[in-house]
């Protein structure tokens, strides 16, 4: 049987969700945690179960290398009590064209990505009236080289990172995420990095919201790859308590990063 492609993976989460998305109970609305790079502090729930998968397209011109990246960035969240959830993250499916400018020369790699386990704490609501005391989530994650051999990791690499909700007046809200964690290089070598995400959250109204974000998904050595930063901005729309659609642009901001990024998807709570 044929590999299914990206646009029908996710023309099929999108049938589900509309089939699924009247039946789904609970009183509060969803929080995911895409399109951005930082993370809410909220969970899901006791019992409850969220999907949150899309297509994202990334563009990256260098002088050595020409790169076009279609992935399925996909996270299932699992409601393990009312303050904590497991997490499994993966890109999945990603399709990689690289053409050399000078020759012209072409390849295609597909291949699956890695997949990430994880759990989120949610530590804290904010303290009403108190700046100082911001809604508070931890999140730890160990990304496994499970993936395709093309695009599998090295070692178990795990990342710990702490999400920061201030909600603001006049429909902002202010999300603030640093966090640390630890790779290896093409020689297997491990090294340590920083994460820093800052996003600005505002409600158009009840159902749409807009976000802008600068964000350092990797702060490291020129050796280990260097510092990646990113500004990227989109909207979601909330199309009812339990099914929240998402499109978002990115730019790359320095020449480790992918100069251009689209993405559209859609989380959805059962």
């Amino acid at each position: 049987m044929p590999h299914a492609t990206p646009l029908r993976l996710l023309l099929a989460a999108l049938c589900l969700a509309w089939s699924c998305s009247a039946a789904a109970g609970g009183d509060d609305t969803i929080s995911p945690d895409r399109p951005s790079v930082a993370e809410s502090s909220q969970v899901v729930g006791k019992g409850r179960f969220q999907l949150e998968t899309g297509i994202q397209w990334d563009r990256r011109r260098d002088p050595e290398v020409h790169e076009r990246t279609l992935s399925t960035p996909t996270l299932l969240r699992i409601g393990l009590g009312g303050r904590a959830e497991l997490r499994i993250e993966t890109d999945g499916r990603t399709i990689v064209h690289d053409t050399d400018p000078a020759s012209g020369e072409h390849a295609v790699t597909a291949a699956y990505a890695d997949t990430s386990l994880g759990v989120k704490w949610h530590l804290a609501d904010q303290q009403e009236g108190q700046w100082s005391k911001p809604s508070l989530g931890l999140l730890l994650h160990a990304d496994l080289p499970s993936g395709s051999r093309d695009l599998r990791g090295r070692g178990v690499r795990p990342s710990l990172r702490l999400a920061a909700d201030w909600e603001l007046p006049k429909g902002y809200e202010l999300t603030v995420m640093p966090g640390v964690g630890i790779d290896s290089d093409e020689r297997g070598a491990r090294y340590g990095y920083g994460v820093l995400a800052v996003e600005l959250d505002k409600a158009f109204s009840d159902r749409l919201h807009g976000f802008a974000e600068l964000a350092a998904p990797q702060i490291a050595r020129a050796s280990h790859g260097g510092t990646q930063a990113v500004f990227d901005a989109g909207l979601t729309y909330l199309v009812n308590k339990d099914l929240q659609l998402d499109a978002a642009v990115t730019r790359g901001l320095n020449h480790r990063t992918p100069d251009l990024g689209l993405t559209f998807g859609l989380s959805l709570r059962l």
